[in-house]
């Protein structure tokens, strides 16, 4: 070791117990000295850095990292120095609330060492931003709107796209339980009853007083054979609506069942399911679900073949298990 390395090292030490007595300004003088004496030592830089840091100096702190990783690099120093340098740099944008800066850096840090506490810390980060960005994106106006859009392609018979503005009105105003109602529709339209129903749950969360809530929570486990869960469901919708004809309806079906042959003998004089049936389009269709029953889902996402594929389930022609 050179002289000028060995005095260096002193300069440091002495900045270090400056450092402790929060005396920044006479650690400050001690690190110039060091790194003038030895400008190759990274751990000067951070050092120096470490001061501007509890000083508040975000700027200069930042500059002073962004120079230790430079010189690191020149002169290969151990890749948890550069790490360290890197991490400060993303905590100085932490301590300035400039998220998307700080995950930047702290990831750059966990690339070149993976250290749990800054891990820990860039997690804790991403959640929070996160949540900030879906509180910023809430905008009651811009959910009435896609609402709207939504309403309109339900009467269409266009569910994925109805589903896909309900997502956003609900992105905008996620605490409107009639939007989760709204989508709970579309999912049973596309047969997903399991997503059908997660959103009655959230819908009943957010308004327990909204008795659509109960009733297509009802008739989505009705759909899976659940009449157990299903007439507790429509049970509860008649205490909030005594009156409620939908929750009435389901709950009759719940206790005595249907028919299923005589109405599928009924639904074969119709003459929109005997056009549906006579179909060879359909004919593949129905023939590809017996085969293949995940062919569904892609089917469905044609509006037109979902109000057919709607209408065989309500005759009972078909059923979905």
């Amino acid at each position: 070791m050179s002289s000028n390395e060995k005095k260096a090292l002193a300069e440091k030490q002495l900045g270090n117990e400056a450092y402790k007595k929060k005396d920044f300004v006479t650690a400050l003088a001690h690190y110039d000295a060091a790194i003038a004496l030895d400008p190759s030592n990274v751990a000067f830089l951070t050092n120096k850095a470490a001061v501007y840091f509890e000083q508040e100096e975000w700027e200069l702190c930042v500059e002073q990292c962004e120079k230790a990783v430079e010189l690191g690099r020149e002169t290969r120093t151990d890749y948890k120095v550069i790490a360290k340098a890197l991490a400060r740099i993303g905590n100085a944008y932490c301590r300035q609330e400039k998220w998307e800066e700080a995950l930047k850096y702290l990831n750059k840090s966990i690339a070149e060492h993976r250290n749990t506490d800054i891990v820990a810390k860039k997690n804790e980060i991403e959640k929070k931003y996160k949540e900030l960005q879906r509180l910023a994106y809430i905008d009651p106006k811009k959910s009435l709107e896609e609402k709207e859009q939504g309403n309109a392609f339900f009467k269409q018979g266009d569910f994925p796209a109805a589903i896909k503005s309900y997502t956003e009105a609900i992105k905008r105003n996620p605490k409107n339980a009639k939007l989760f109602s709204n989508r709970a529709a579309c999912y049973m339209k596309l047969l997903e009853f399991g997503l059908s129903l997660k959103d009655c749950e959230e819908c009943i969360r957010l308004d327990p007083s909204f008795v659509k809530g109960y009733v297509r929570k009802g008739f989505a486990l009705l759909a899976t054979k659940d009449t157990t869960r299903a007439s507790s469901a429509f049970h509860k919708a008649l205490e909030v609506d005594p009156n409620n004809a939908e929750a009435k309806d389901g709950l009759a079906k719940c206790y005595t069942g249907e028919d299923l042959d005589a109405k599928r003998k009924m639904a074969m004089h119709d003459p929109e399911v005997q056009a549906i049936l006579g179909d060879p389009a359909m004919q593949m269709i129905l023939q590809q679900m017996q085969s293949n029953p995940e062919a569904l889902k892609e089917h469905l996402q044609n509006p037109e073949i979902a109000l057919k594929i709607q209408k065989l389930l309500e005759s009972g022609i078909i059923g979905i298990r």
